[in-house]
């Protein structure tokens, strides 16, 4: 599959770019996809979370009333479960939920949301660009010419820009991602993907290793 690649003004360079097809023309596995999305926010837990059971509640530990005869349920004391107020019965508690998977499901996962992408006709290539100063303005405007304004865009750039992730920073729809960090979450989650030269070349390299 061919792309044109655009410059940052959304215009022609008069060069074209091959996507590779054991990258971006697989048939996608939904299974391995569904595992790797559910790693990533299973990863973004804290698993802080925590109730006081009735041990850790504070209150009297004296029986409430008698043990028989009164006509009700039995009860202890006023930290009770039963009660207002007191603990709570197999409640939360801190806990790590991340999981392990292996790479190549990882990597299955990555290839299967870029085919995706590319069926979806969703990848747009652009030349290698730098931003002399934080910009939010001169960002949103390359945004627009690239025709990706108005959509949830992830750029994937090659390598760290300062410059270029400040100028993003402040937009909701805009995502800032290097290539060597691309998952299979955050692909799915763009509407469309906006991939510099260099970032191909990272994406092969890593994906076909």
């Amino acid at each position: 599959m061919e792309i044109n690649v655009l410059n940052i003004n959304g215009q022609e360079t008069g060069r074209k770019v091959t996507l590779n097809e054991s990258v971006f023309g697989i048939e996608p596995n939904d299974h391995v996809l569904y595992l790797d999305v559910k790693q990533y926010l299973a990863n973004q837990r804290q698993g802080t979370h925590k109730s006081k059971e009735r041990s850790e509640v504070s209150g009297s530990t004296r029986k409430l009333g008698r043990q028989k005869g009164g006509g009700g349920a039995r009860r202890g004391d006023i930290n009770s479960p039963v009660l207002v107020g007191g603990g709570r019965v197999f409640g939360p508690k801190p806990r790590d939920y991340s999981f392990k998977l292996n790479k190549k499901v990882k990597v299955l996962a990555r290839k299967s949301a870029l085919s995706y992408k590319a069926q979806e006709n969703a990848i747009v290539v652009v030349e290698d660009f730098n931003m002399e100063a934080p910009k939010t303005k001169e960002f949103v405007n390359i945004a627009k010419n690239l025709k990706v304004g108005d959509k949830k865009a992830l750029f994937v750039l090659s390598e760290q820009n300062k410059n270029v992730y400040l100028s993003a920073r402040n937009l909701q729809r805009t995502g800032i991602m290097l290539a060597s960090q691309l998952n299979a979450y955050n692909v799915l989650n763009a509407d469309v993907l906006v991939v510099t030269e260099n970032s191909l070349k990272t994406i092969d390299e890593i994906l076909t290793k």
